[in-house]
């Protein structure tokens, strides 16, 4: 009969093991050769000889040994000991020479076991907690280094559903067939077909990937042991590998179940041999994690789940087939998505009937479900600071802006020369931003400081948007440099206010030449910039170039043409609307606060949502117009609308 036992794994002493053993011993060395009296062994002769000549005194006197105080060389007394002897004149020379004595009964065996029986008991004790102490109910132990540190709940735990999460339809599509593995494994196993091993989550910081994970459980009903990378690495070599062996033997015992491993690039970095080696720790940590997904079948109903915010430094061999064979993006929602996230996190909060979810969804472009649950809790928070029975649409608002620049600073004592820099700044911003063709629609522009900001001109896509067009680049150019424009133009001399909107413009040149291939004189290629080269990520330290020194000065060449003709573009338009502009600082001096309709007032200008609306109209009346199929026309696209990509809110600040 064939042996299905599963053969026993050669037992590798754990570090833990080895310090206790240390510690062990090194308490029983002190315990039992503790400092006290040294005493000196005399020759009985020689005992005998200063007894003679009075030269000890305090005798004990027992049945196996005599000890007591002599006298040497120096004159100093100094305890002694020495073996009794059969000698019946002993009693009687002492007695005759005056030396003080005292008759004892031999049990200093006793005395030794008495003397030592607490330290006996302690070291006992001391072995019974490192080794032999039964582990606490949340299966940890002292010194235990090698027990997994990741947190186990049950079934009935799990509280957490696909109704908690919002805005990622598409992930929770891809994970229906591990929830449906965990429920009916037969159902695939009967086929042939094995579930991928691994699952990884990947995406943006915030876009919910650990709720999703809990979320998988909690359908399927099965054990979720949950950790994060960090707690696998310390500082002795081999304790993260005996951790990641550790929290598989708990899920196999607890099967089926879901292993969660957040922010798996702790470990799972590409591995480093270039300058300054690599990090053991963490590679043998790596290794055994690889060597698990190679161990356990689909059979065995566990599947590996793990997150990363950073899945292009992951390690080939272990995102490779067979591994972490399944990706699942998490990205940033879309307009319905926020909706939907919203709706989720306002379940717990009394909103004001005039509160529109879906405004405030349009509102909070690239915002991913960290940043929407924190937009309302801000929100509950506002409205309970002033005694609000509700949260109203103001509190809203304010919220998202909390969340974008920060809270409001109006403590802040600025001068009243430089408020008016920053207020032409601002504006400067705000007329090229409203006047360009690309960009998109402002929403306010203030002055009160926010954050680290001075003051902001706030622009808000009305869309979501994937691609960012090279028109729309330049506009962006033009109006992030307009700041720096309007106080050259107004005050004949510039300040430090525009420190951040450079750093902005210059990365948006370089992109525009270097990876997008939007340059005119270098046309259509991409080159490694250098920005994204990372220490020790499993990459090499610096990046070579591969473009010759020639082609580096074009290069240079060109983003400085883009950043001057942004430049001069900028103060064109504002030279050009100079009236409209020293009308819009004295408002926003006097205010504070201007908001998007007021904008368009002083400028002369119909307001977006009329254009869009206009145009709109205008489609639907030409389209009503069209009998023939022959003479019929596609509705024009709304241009007047402007968008924005998802992952990007222009804000324009001046520090």
């Amino acid at each position: 009969m064939k042996n299905t036992k599963r053969p026993n794994h050669r037992k590798i002493v754990s570090v833990s093991q080895i310090i206790g053993w240390i510690a062990v011993f090194a308490i029983a060395i002190l315990l039992f050769n503790r400092p006290g009296t040294q005493q000196s062994m005399l020759d009985y002769s020689d005992f005998r000889q200063k007894v003679s000549t009075g030269e000890v005194s305090d005798l004990t006197v027992a049945p196996e040994m005599i000890s007591g105080l002599y006298k040497n060389d120096k004159g100093e007394f100094i305890p002694f000991k020495t073996v009794r002897m059969s000698d019946p004149d002993l009693v009687k020379e002492l007695s005759a020479a005056n030396i003080k004595y005292k008759a004892e009964k031999d049990n200093s065996w006793i005395g030794s076991i008495l003397a030592n029986v607490l330290w006996i008991v302690l070291l006992i004790g001391l072995w019974w907690f490192v080794f032999l102490r039964p582990q606490r109910s949340d299966g940890k132990s002292a010194l235990n280094f090698a027990r997994s540190k990741a947190k186990m709940q049950d079934p009935s735990q799990q509280t957490v559903t696909f109704k908690d999460v919002a805005g990622c339809d598409e992930a929770k599509e891809e994970l229906q067939d591990v929830i449906k593995f965990l429920k009916n494994p037969k159902k695939f196993q009967k086929l042939g077909g094995k579930l991928p091993k691994g699952v990884l989550l990947y995406g943006a910081p915030g876009t919910g990937k650990t709720l999703l994970a809990k979320a998988v459980a909690g359908e399927a009903g099965v054990a979720f042991f949950s950790a994060s990378a960090s707690e696998f690495v310390e500082m002795f070599v081999g304790v993260g590998a005996a951790r990641v062996r550790d929290l598989f033997d708990q899920a196999k015992k607890n099967s089926p179940a879901i292993i969660f491993i957040d922010e798996l690039d702790a470990v799972g970095r590409r591995r480093f041999a270039g300058i300054g080696g690599g990090h053991d720790e963490r590679e043998q940590t790596l290794n055994q994690l690889l060597i698990e997904l190679d161990g356990f079948e689909s059979k065995q109903g566990i599947i590996l789940m793990a997150s990363t915010n950073r899945p292009d430094v992951l390690d080939p061999a272990l995102i490779r087939p067979g591994r972490f064979d399944r990706h699942i993006s998490v990205p940033a929602p879309d307009l319905k998505g926020r909706e939907e996230i919203l709706k989720v996190h306002a379940k717990k909060v009394k909103l004001d009937e005039k509160v529109d979810l879906k405004t405030v969804a349009k509102g909070t472009p690239g915002f991913v479900g960290a940043d929407l649950a924190n937009v309302v809790n801000e929100a509950a928070i506002l409205a309970a600071r002033a005694d609000k029975e509700s949260v109203e649409p103001a509190d809203m608002d304010e919220a998202i802006e909390r969340v974008i620049a920060g809270p409001q600073k109006k403590s802040r004592i600025i001068s009243k020369h430089e408020l008016q820099v920053i207020a032409a700044h601002e504006v400067g911003h705000t007329i090229v931003a409203r006047l360009t063709d690309h960009s998109d629609p402002v929403h306010k522009v203030s002055i009160i400081p926010r954050g680290q900001a001075l003051g902001y001109t706030l622009q808000l896509p009305t869309e979501d948007k994937f691609l960012v067009s090279k028109s729309e680049f330049k506009d962006r150019l033009c109006i992030l440099l307009a700041g720096r424009g309007a106080e050259e133009i107004v005050f004949g001399e510039i300040t430090s206010g525009a420190s951040d909107d450079l750093n902005k413009a210059m990365a948006y040149a370089r992109k525009m030449v270097m990876e997008l291939g939007m340059s005119e004189k270098l046309g259509p290629i991409a080159l490694p910039s250098g920005e994204e080269s990372e220490v020790f990520l499993g990459r090499d330290i610096s990046r070579h170039t591969t473009y010759s020194p020639e082609l580096a000065k074009v290069i240079d060449e060109e983003i400085m043409s883009l950043i001057k003709t942004s430049y001069a573009r900028a103060k064109e338009i504002i030279s050009s609307h100079r009236v409209a502009f020293d009308k819009l600082v004295t408002v926003l001096l006097e205010k504070e606060v201007v908001e998007a309709r007021e904008i368009d007032e002083i400028l002369g200008l119909q307001p977006v949502a009329a254009v869009a609306e206009e145009t709109a109209q205008e489609a639907a009346d030409e389209l009503a117009r069209q009998v023939a199929p022959a003479t019929t026309k596609t509705a024009p696209q709304n241009a007047s609308v402007q968008q924005e990509d998802l992952f990007n809110i222009e804000t324009t600040e001046q520090k």
